[in-house]
């Protein structure tokens, strides 16, 4: 089998210190998913945890401010919509994307073409604003809880935008040196964490029960809003989408497949779905807790914009119940797992972005080396910070609008795949589920606007640098790997290489349009060899930017004839073969069309003027590997 031939785009030795530097370590476009993962799921647990449960830092406080004494009921609904909609849907999702790709990848596969990869696209820019709204947020809430701490505050009280952007900075400092995501770290940052909340939240049950007031208290407040439990219900209801922030972590559940044990695919998937519920039900369980606690305990004047539990609800608890040394404890323990909550998602765009973008060609190839990726991330992260000036409150719009959008795109991809399975019952509940996140998704848009603002302006750059990028990119090589067809065919391959041939494409290779264009060369050129004709054939989906090819070569009296299917892109696919066979020469075709109808027709379908394309290609990429070997002579012939 040919060896690949070097992208233009690829890092060469020669390059700067700084360029070595950059682009040292592995791609991360290329990944071995069927590895065998030796992790069994409750170590894997606490990887997902560290994002889902590290939400626990800001939620019920979010959920005080949005709900005040409804915040129970609606946390409630909350945990319904947990365990009955979110739960069911990504276990679906779990069995038919083993290998970690997620609903992404299940709605890439089920619509193919350019509408399958603007879709893509957009869910990229949502994906985008969820993973870095995590890191922004986390590192706000962190320094909240850091700030309010008593024994920092005297220090830290006006330093709120230096703390988040100090976080951030080291969250991208570690992994510019290299992370590689811990599961036991990941353990030791959130088991502590769950267990010190279970404590605050036992001791906070046993003030309740000291306090036997506070029940009938918080009863009439929720009366004092002149209507029945029917009208409570209805109130929660509608205001649950602001408490959407709780159903995070799912999309991250999938991504870390790989990692668990167990027989690919079925003991994987099995073992997934036990991740995804154990840590439904354990987040559902602390949200419960943590909101009745919270309501019942936290004055509103504490929980309001500005106020000590504003963003650290359990926080305030733990220093006002247990003392401002366990508190401090709490603080730390909270800090540590924001902070490595951030770290999990940049590694899940480290882990996203590369699988896509590059390989649409809607990426420069630098994107799939982790340190430029990162330098790139965490600009856009600073950007955020600054924009919502590191505060926890103004983000949560942002942070449920990419989660919503996730989760509503995982019910729509598994509605599809259960209705191709011909699972009827199953796909109309996923349909139901995707028209309760749909509400779900547009009353938080209708409240926070900031949200989708945020969430349009990542996928415009998404969109934009994507276009952009298969401008540029669309006269490289665009060749994934090469086989052939039989043995035959690979002998008279190795028997046609090295300046034994003309090259000349041809859109058939009968025998009588093969002898028409050999009389033809030979009529206007002096030609030393035989002549190789080549045939290009084209896929039905051209969006996709590399392909492999599969190569037929025969011997037809005088000359050869070359046959490869399988392409994306004429002229791409020709300066490639005729890179590996280096002809004498090569004899390429005009048709004179107009040039605008040519370059739409190059950019979407792999089709245009062809002879000035590969010419155009093959002088960029000679110029990218200099060599003493001679070069084809290139005739262009006008039809």
């Amino acid at each position: 089998m040919p060896e690949p031939l070097l992208s233009r785009y690829e890092v060469r030795e020669h390059t700067s210190p700084l360029f070595r530097w950059l682009f040292h370590g592995n791609r991360l476009d290329v990944s071995h998913p069927y590895e065998t993962a030796a992790h069994p799921w409750y170590s894997v647990l606490w990887l997902t945890g560290v994002d889902y449960f590290s939400t626990l830092g800001y939620q019920p406080g979010i959920a005080l401010l949005a709900a005040g004494a409804i915040s129970p009921i609606a946390t409630g609904i909350l945990v319904l919509v947990t365990l009955f909609c979110a739960l069911p849907v990504y276990s679906q999702v779990a069995g038919r994307s083993y290998v970690g790709q997620g609903s992404i990848a299940m709605l890439e596969n089920l619509l193919q073409g350019w509408w399958g990869k603007l879709f893509v696209l957009v869910l990229l820019g949502f994906a985008a604003t969820d993973f870095v709204i995590t890191m922004t947020l986390s590192a706000a809430d962190a320094t909240q809880h850091a700030m309010e701490n008593p024994f920092l505050h005297p220090y830290l009280a006006d330093a709120r935008m230096i703390l988040t952007l100090g976080l951030l900075a080291m969250l991208g400092a570690v992994f510019l040196a290299g992370f590689n995501e811990a599961i036991g770290l990941a353990a030791f940052v959130a088991i502590p964490y769950i267990l010190l909340n279970v404590v605050v939240l036992v001791r906070a049950f046993i003030e309740i029960w000291h306090h036997p007031e506070a029940l009938p208290n918080w009863q009439a407040a929720l009366m004092a809003r002149g209507t029945d439990w029917g009208g409570i219900l209805l109130a929660a209801a509608i205001i649950f989408p602001r408490l959407a922030l709780g159903l995070s972590g799912f999309e991250t559940g999938v991504s870390v497949m790989p990692l668990i044990q167990g027989e690919v695919p079925h003991g994987r998937v099995a073992n997934t779905r036990k991740l995804l519920a154990a840590a439904a039900l354990i987040m559902s369980v602390l949200l419960v807790a943590s909101s009745f606690a919270t309501t019942l305990l936290i004055p509103e004047s504490a929980y309001k914009a500005g106020g000590k539990a504003s963003g650290r609800a359990i926080a305030y608890l733990a220093h006002g119940l247990l003392g401002d040394v366990f508190g401090t404890v709490y603080d730390a323990s909270t800090i540590l797992i924001l902070w490595f909550a951030g770290a999990s998602a940049m590694a899940g765009l480290l882990h996203l972005i590369p699988r896509y973008l590059p390989r649409f060609g809607m990426a420069p190839m630098w994107v799939a080396y982790p340190r430029p990726l990162v330098l790139v991330l965490f600009s856009i992260a600073v950007v955020v910070t600054i924009v919502f000036r590191a505060d926890v409150e103004a983000q949560g719009g942002a942070y449920a609008t990419g989660v919503l959008v996730l989760m509503l795109s995982a019910s729509i991809a598994a509605a599809i795949a259960l209705g191709h399975e011909h699972r009827r019952g199953m796909s109309i509940y996923a349909w139901v589920v995707a028209a309760i996140f749909a509400y779900t998704l547009v009353d938080n848009v209708h409240e926070r606007p900031d949200g989708i603002i945020i969430a349009s302006i990542f996928i415009l750059l998404t969109l934009t640098v994507s276009g952009v990028s298969r401008y540029i990119r669309a006269t490289e090589l665009r060749v994934s790997e090469i086989c052939f067809t039989d043995p035959e065919s690979e002998e008279l391959w190795q028997s046609i290489l090295c300046k034994k041939v003309n090259l000349a494409p041809l859109r058939t290779l009968d025998d009588a349009s093969c002898e028409a264009k050999e009389r033809e060369i030979r009529k206007h050129y002096i030609v030393d060899g035989p002549v190789a004709f080549l045939n290009v054939g084209l896929v039905d989906n051209r969006s996709e930017f590399l392909a492999p090819l599969r190569v037929q070569v025969l011997k037809q009296g005088g000359h050869y004839a070359i046959h490869v299917s399988g392409a994306n892109a004429t002229a791409n696919t020709i300066a490639y073969i005729s890179e590996l066979v280096d002809p004498i020469s090569i004899f390429l075709g005009l048709t004179r069309l107009p040039p605008v109808t040519q370059a739409i027709r190059f950019l979407l379908f792999g089709e245009g003027e062809v002879g000035l394309l590969v010419y155009t290609i093959l002088l960029r990429y000679w110029e990218m590997t200099p060599e003493e070997d001679v070069r084809p002579n290139i005739f262009l012939m006008s039809n």
